[in-house]
Formats: structure tokens, sequence, C-alpha cells
């Protein structure tokens, strides 16, 4: 794909978002601001079996932001959790497809601090209840 079709892309996903909404039932939830420039994303996951069984987000922000978080829940959707523990930075890169200037990092990455910060909630909560049901 050349640039502009990544553009078109991004566009796509800005104007017309997958998994966009709060999920009634979710395992775990994470709320991220972006102080610099307003954009906030709450991530919700439905985790089972090891399994992302559903996946969505809110929010509101700049069409980078938005995107991100949209091509973010479409890749992670119905897939392991471990594909979520590997997640790193350029991943996000490569779904928005496009050069991503110094002053727009942030807003790129708000999904991944996002969905990555739930994660840990998960597992923090995932650890205390073994050691709940050990007690």
């Amino acid at each position: 794909m050349d640039s502009e079709m990544y553009q078109e892309n991004i566009l796509d996903h800005y104007k017309h978002p997958r998994h966009k909404g709060a999920l009634m039932r979710c395992t775990v939830q994470h709320h991220e601001l972006n102080p610099v420039c307003g954009d906030m994303l709450t991530f919700y996951l439905q985790i089972e079996d090891g399994m992302i069984k559903d996946i969505s987000f809110a929010g509101h922000g700049c069409a980078i932001s938005q995107a991100s978080a949209s091509l973010l829940a479409e890749y992670l959707y119905q897939k392991p959790v471990t594909l979520l523990e590997e997640l790193k930075p350029e991943m996000i890169y490569s779904l928005l497809g496009i050069e991503i200037s110094p002053g727009r990092v942030k807003c790129a990455l708000l999904s991944f601090v996002t969905v990555t910060k739930a994660l840990g909630e998960y597992g923090n909560s995932e650890q205390h209840r073994r050691v709940e049901a050990k007690i």
C-alpha cells in the first residue's frame, strides 16, 4: 500500500471506527488521557480462557488516536492474550502504516498505553484471585 492508501484507511477507521462503545460485560477496563492534546480512551476487554473474547474502546480525540484504537481493537479481537503481552509500539506504527511525526507519537500510542495498562490490571486481578484461592 502506498501512503495515500494508508491515509484513507486511517480516515476510514476514524469516521467508521470498529469495536467502538463500552462493553457491558468486560473482565477489565482502563482509561487514559493524553494531557498534551486532550485525547481520551477507555479500553474494555472481555478475557476468557486466555483469549480476548471481545474488545472495545470509547473516547474522543484526533484522527490518529481514534484510528489507532480502532485498528488495535480490530487486530486483537478474538486473539490470545499472549499476543497482547507481546505487543510493542512498533506494531501500532505498522497498523497505522504512515510516518508519525514526533508531535503525534503520544496520539498514535495512546491505544497501546491504554490496552497495555488494562492487561496489567487484568494480570494483577488474576494474581490476586489465585492468592485468595490458596487462603
